[in-house]
C-alpha cells in the first residue's frame, strides 16, 4: 500500500491494510516522500496506492470533473467512461436540484459499480470558535463552506 509519508496519509492506509486482512489479503505500508509521491502515481508505479483529495467547496462537481472525467490529470487511475463524463457535463449544468440530485447518485452508482477509484472515507474537519462569537454555523462537511458572517456578532 503505497502512499505519502505523513500521517494523514499513512493514517487511513495503515487502516485499511487491517481491514483488508480480515478478507485475507495482506498488504504492507510503503511510505513515500512527498517529493517523489505525485511522480509515482502519475508512472501508476504502484499496486495499492492511498491518495486523499480535499475539495474547497461542497459541489459534486469539484470530485466528479478532478478525479473521474477523463481527461483529468488529476485522473490518477485513468478511469474512462464517456457514459459518465457525458452524465458528469449534464449534472453541471443541470438547474433543477432535484433532477441533478438524481443525476449525482446514478454518477455515483455507476463509479462504484465500476471500482473506478473508490472512496474509503471522508474526513471531517473542524474549526474552534470563541464563546464570545454568536450567530456562527459551523459545516460539518467542511472548512471551507458556510463562511457567511452577515448574521455573526461578537458578544462582550
Amino acid at each position: 500500500m503505497a502512499t505519502r509519508n505523513i500521517a494523514i496519509y499513512r493514517d487511513p492506509a495503515v487502516i485499511l491494510i487491517d481491514q483488508l486482512k480480515k478478507i485475507y489479503i495482506e498488504g504492507e505500508l510503503e511510505p513515500i516522500d512527498t517529493t517523489v509521491w505525485y511522480t509515482k502515481i502519475a508512472r501508476k508505479d504502484y499496486q495499492v496506492g492511498m491518495n486523499l483529495t480535499g475539495v474547497g467547496i461542497d459541489d459534486p462537481d469539484v470530485n466528479f470533473y478532478e478525479n473521474y472525467y477523463s481527461t483529468s490529470d488529476r485522473n490518477y487511475t485513468s478511469y474512462k467512461n464517456p457514459e459518465v463524463d457525458k452524465l458528469i457535463e449534464q449534472q453541471s449544468a443541470e438547474v433543477d436540484l432535484e433532477k441533478r440530485k438524481k443525476l449525482v447518485w446514478e454518477i455515483e452508482k455507476k463509479l462504484a459499480d465500476d471500482a473506478a477509484r473508490p472512496i474509503l472515507g471522508y474526513n471531517v474537519a473542524n474549526t474552534c470558535w470563541t464563546p464570545q462569537l454568536k450567530g456562527l454555523v459551523l459545516q460539518t462537511n467542511s472548512i471551507y463552506n458556510g463562511w457567511r458572517f452577515e448574521n455573526v456578532w461578537l458578544d462582550r
